[in-house]
């Protein structure tokens, strides 16, 4: 179990990818605290978590507002004595032609998915450094959620590549500050993933064939997968890998034509 007893704070958890990831760490022997603005899914999370064997706690928190990230942090540690790992998983999507994009749909995008990364990423350090080193003498690691949309542009979803790209040099500059203190904080960048916003597009063949014909793999990713790789950043396993961004997204980001669709 590579993160055996460490005390791992996901926010977005109560489903898709933060759900998955919740479920990798708790199989790899962590302590969970499931974060999510929705506290009716989160609360059924935490219970499908604690079914499967989990310790785990939940609290409702949104990402965007100070006091908020701060109480998830404060109430982690009352949980569980101390926090060891950050995966800054929650995000939003707003689509629109670029030309109509309002500014409060710009701003909603940006607050979730890149203020709430940096909020929560600084609480989170903050109180990995006031702990102190760890018996390995270092004191925690951060996971921050980005996209194979930092880099590639979609123009309907323009706040959300904005943020991304932002939540990249995010990870760059976290990573050089906390070094010294121990500290390394990596990103994973999905691609197309087997959840609920993604399965919209299940019964509509066109935009299905869109998908996989830049997907070769040819196949969604599941949520655990992703979180298969959060757990790598998180343990000793990657001990000298930081400010980087890994991408998990079936081969979709050197692709730079289409693939045949099997039928």
């Amino acid at each position: 179990m590579r993160v055996k007893d460490q005390v791992v704070v996901i926010t977005g958890a109560a489903a898709g990818i933060g759900y998955g990831c919740a479920r990798r760490f708790a199989a790899e022997g962590a302590k969970v605290v499931l974060s999510d603005i929705d506290a009716e899914k989160g609360k059924a999370a935490l219970e499908s978590l604690k079914g499967e064997g989990a310790e785990a706690v939940f609290v409702a928190c949104d990402v965007g507002d100070k006091a908020q990230v701060e109480a998830l942090i404060a109430e982690a540690v009352k949980a569980f004595g101390r926090i060891d790992c950050l995966v800054a998983n929650a995000g939003i999507v707003k689509g629109a032609d670029f030309l109509d994009f309002t500014e409060e749909d710009f701003d909603a995008v940006i607050r979730v998915n890149l203020k709430g990364v940096f909020l929560c990423g600084q609480a989170a350090a903050r109180q990995m450094v006031q702990q102190g080193p760890r018996a390995d003498g270092t004191s925690g690691t951060i996971v921050n959620m980005s996209s194979v949309n930092a880099v590639m542009a979609i123009p309907t979803i323009t706040p959300y590549c904005v943020a991304k790209g932002g939540v990249n040099q995010l990870t760059h500059v976290m990573a050089l500050a906390l070094a010294d203190k121990g500290i390394r904080v990596n990103a994973v960048g999905p691609g197309s993933i087997n959840t609920e916003m993604v399965r919209a597009v299940n019964n509509d063949p066109a935009a299905w064939n869109r998908l996989m014909s830049r997907t070769p793999m040819g196949r969604l990713g599941e949520p655990e997968e992703m979180g298969n790789v959060a757990v790598f950043l998180a343990s000793s396993d990657s001990s000298y890998v930081t400010g980087q961004t890994i991408y998990a997204d079936g081969g979709r980001l050197p692709l730079n034509y289409t693939v045949p669709v099997k039928e």
